[in-house]
């Protein structure tokens, strides 16, 4: 029964490659890169990148966007969900 234990522990562990540590690039503010200064609120193609699948705006760690431009995006939503050119929340957006 000891040696059948230690077989389970032997292949309950196993590293079969070396863990992977991902290189993350650089976040950067895509509206400064591309030097936008106007979000439209009534484009909601280009709104619906900063959203997720139930219709939540995208924090800034995830998206890389600027404070400045966070602010303006989530304004943008708003009106546009305020108008229905977005919903409120959806089950599957994307």
């Amino acid at each position: 029964m000891a040696q059948n234990q230690n077989v389970q522990e032997q292949s309950e562990i196993r590293y079969l490659t070396p863990p992977s540590v991902d290189i993350k690039k650089k976040k950067y503010c895509r509206f400064k890169k591309a030097g936008i200064k106007y979000i439209d609120y009534k484009d909601p193609e280009f709104l619906k990148k900063f959203l997720n699948e139930q219709g939540k705006i995208l924090p800034r760690r995830i998206t890389g966007t600027s404070l400045k431009f966070q602010r303006r995006v989530a304004q943008a939503v708003k009106r546009a969900r305020h108008l229905a050119l977005l919903p409120y929340v959806t089950d599957m957006m994307k």
